[in-house]
Order: C-alpha cells, then structure tokens, then sequence
C-alpha cells in the first residue's frame, strides 16, 4: 500500500520501522519540526525524522496541515492510508479524508479509556491492571473513532511508564502491521459511550511527591512519571527526582526516611526509593546515590 506515516517521538520509530518491513511503500514521513534542544539550544531532529532521513525517506514537518498548500501537497501523494502514530498535530477532516482508507491511529489504551495525550502515564498513575494498544479510524473527535483491533496486556506492579511505552510500542508496531494486511475487511467496532476517561497532558505540578498520601499512590506517581516529567522532592534546597520506587511495609511520620536504605513513610505504608536524579546528575541507583548524599533513618523530607 501506499503509506503517508505522521508521527514524531521514539515511540513511533518502531512502528515506522515495520510498516517499511512489511513491504508497504511510505511516500512521504510527516513530523514535527526540528526545535532547539540541549545546552546549545541547537535545532534537534525529532526522533521519527533522523530515523527517515536514515532511511532515505522524504520528511515533511509543518507547523500546520492546516493551510491551503499543506493541504493541497497531502493530497497530491494518493496515499491508499496514512498511519498515524503520536503526531502531535490535529489533523483536519480534509487530511483525514484524503488517503483512500483514511487516517489509521496507533493510540496507546483501551479505548475508550484514556482517550487522550497520555494514556500510558494515566494508566500507571490510575493503578490500572490492564492497558493496551488500539488501531482507530480517525474521525475528528478527539480519540472516538471506531476501533479496527484492540490488543491487551497487563500492567506489573513495577512498571514505570519507560517499561509500558516500550511494550505498547512493540505491540502497536505489530497490531498496525496486521490491520494494513486485512484492509478493507476489517470491521469497525463503535466505541461505547460508558467508560470513557482523559489522559490529560502531564502538568509539571502534579509532579511534586506528597508523602501524607498512601504509599500505593506514591509509588504509582513514582512509576507513572518516570523517566519524565519525573516526581521529585525538595532536599537541603535541591529538587531529586524519583525514578523508581516499590510499596513495602513499615510505619512512621510520614516523609521520613525509617531505615538506611532510603525508604519512606508514607500515610499508609511505606515506599523503599530504588532510582534517584539530583538536579544536572545523572540518574542513579539508590546504593549510589546515597554514597553521595546523607539520607540516613531520621531524615525528614
């Protein structure tokens, strides 16, 4: 088939990966614009675009799909489908009428729960025990598209949203594969209207860890914003950044460390810190980090 692909951070570069495997022909890759990154604030190629220009692919990335020459240039590739994978640009009901079996979405949940920006994050921070992937035709509501496959897999209790996203990615790589091989036959499954929720986009303010709460919900919060935005809490005027965490028992005030191996008391429970981020360090191990930093039993935080 003839494939426009629209999407932009590693998450997408699987499933790029193998639509190209499976024989199809991508005509055209649409990202997001390059934008400054790192301490030299340098344009940075986003993740699916280096991956195209790898590939010898033709990359377009405009700021909108909207205008009329942006329109008019999708058109013009004839595309059987377009694959779209978290784009990050709303796409108007021209585009998703153009390619003969229109706009195919990989989103990450099953829909229609976590309909929405970031399902993976939600699902963690929820403590759901199942998540997913579903391909859906794309319609101009946001995420309520009749759903063509849906795959599910549970979620462990020590999952951060780095070991989900690469999982979901893996499987929606291969659901999109299948679907694109039963085109047209597939039929549309309407998304029930019970059950519907929002991954709202990460606020940096929910980041901020808040031990009066349930170990289980730190830990949850812990997991579900790590690698980023990552939780954090403030310690002798430095931000740390808790990239890993388990629930374990014990009792205390809560915010206080209650054994030298860095766990802490929480409302209900306790959590034992496995991975930390002192600010512009690199992440750590938490025998590691505590060689650096003093955390013994009786620190409050």
């Amino acid at each position: 088939m003839r494939v426009v692909f629209m999407g932009t951070p590693e998450f997408s570069v699987p499933v790029l990966d193998a639509v190209l495997a499976a024989g199809h022909e991508v005509v055209c890759v649409y990202c997001q614009p390059p934008r400054p990154a790192g301490r030299g604030k340098k344009d940075r190629l986003t993740p699916v675009h280096a991956r195209a220009d790898a590939l010898g692919l033709p990359v377009r990335h405009p700021v909108s799909v909207r205008t009329s020459d942006a329109l008019a240039e999708f058109s013009a590739l004839q595309a059987d489908v377009a694959v779209v994978v978290a784009y990050g640009l709303i796409l108007p009901q021209t585009i998703l009428d153009a390619p003969v079996h229109g706009c195919l979405n990989i989103h990450a949940s099953l829909l229609p729960r976590w309909r929405g920006a970031a399902p993976i994050h939600r699902a963690i921070m929820s403590g759901d025990m199942q998540t997913g992937v579903c391909i859906m035709q794309m319609e101009a509501g946001l995420d309520t598209g009749p759903v063509l496959l849906r795959r599910s897999t549970p979620i462990s209790e020590a999952e951060t949203t780095a070991d989900l996203h690469d999982r979901l990615s893996a499987m929606g790589a291969s659901a999109i594969v299948d679907v694109l091989a039963d085109l047209p036959g597939l039929p549309p499954e309407v998304q029930p209207e019970d059950g519907v929720t929002y991954a709202a986009k990460i606020d940096k303010s929910e980041a901020a860890i808040d031990w009066a709460q349930p170990a289980r919900d730190v830990d949850r919060l812990i997991r579900g914003l790590s690698p980023f935005p990552g939780a954090w809490f403030d310690f002798e005027g430095t931000r740390v950044k808790v990239l890993g965490s388990v629930c374990v028992e014990g009792t205390g005030v809560a915010g206080q460390v209650i054994d030298d191996a860095l766990t802490v008391a929480c409302a209900d429970g306790a959590v034992r810190l496995t991975r930390l981020q002192r600010a512009g360090k690199a992440a750590q191990d938490v025998q590691v980090f505590l060689r650096g930093v003093s955390m013994p039993k009786g620190t409050q935080l």
